[in-house]
């Protein structure tokens, strides 16, 4: 018997009404959801561009790694309580503040220019 006719044949059965019903109400969560950390993450990044502002009208430096190690280290304990890979949620974060960090940097250079 060759591989290819091992190979499960693909099915075109549609599936019952009960499991499309369930499909749609978990995407629509889903999306819910999605629409949540959306709307979480432009609530955050307004307070980092306060942040910003306030760090650029001092001049203080656009980032802080000893505060951003301590957010990695808090993120990554309530990733493992939430059953989430810490791996993840550290992937996550990283990607989030090197964008503030660009906003800070981007806030710093501004008010340098105005300051001229």
């Amino acid at each position: 018997m060759s591989s290819s006719e091992n190979a499960r044949p693909a099915t075109t059965a549609q599936p019952d009404q009960s499991v499309r019903a369930e499909l749609t109400a978990l995407r629509d969560s889903i999306d819910n959801i999605d629409a949540a950390v959306v709307h979480m993450l432009a609530e955050r990044f307004k307070c980092t561009q306060r942040v910003g502002r306030l760090k650029a009208d001092h001049n203080l430096p656009p980032a802080d790694p000893a505060r951003e190690a301590r957010q990695i280290a808090r993120l990554r304990e309530l990733a493992k309580d939430a059953k989430l890979d810490p791996a993840f949620a550290e992937k996550l974060l990283n990607f989030i503040i090197a964008e503030v960090i660009r906003h800070h940097e981007q806030m710093a250079g501004n008010g340098r220019q105005q300051n001229s």
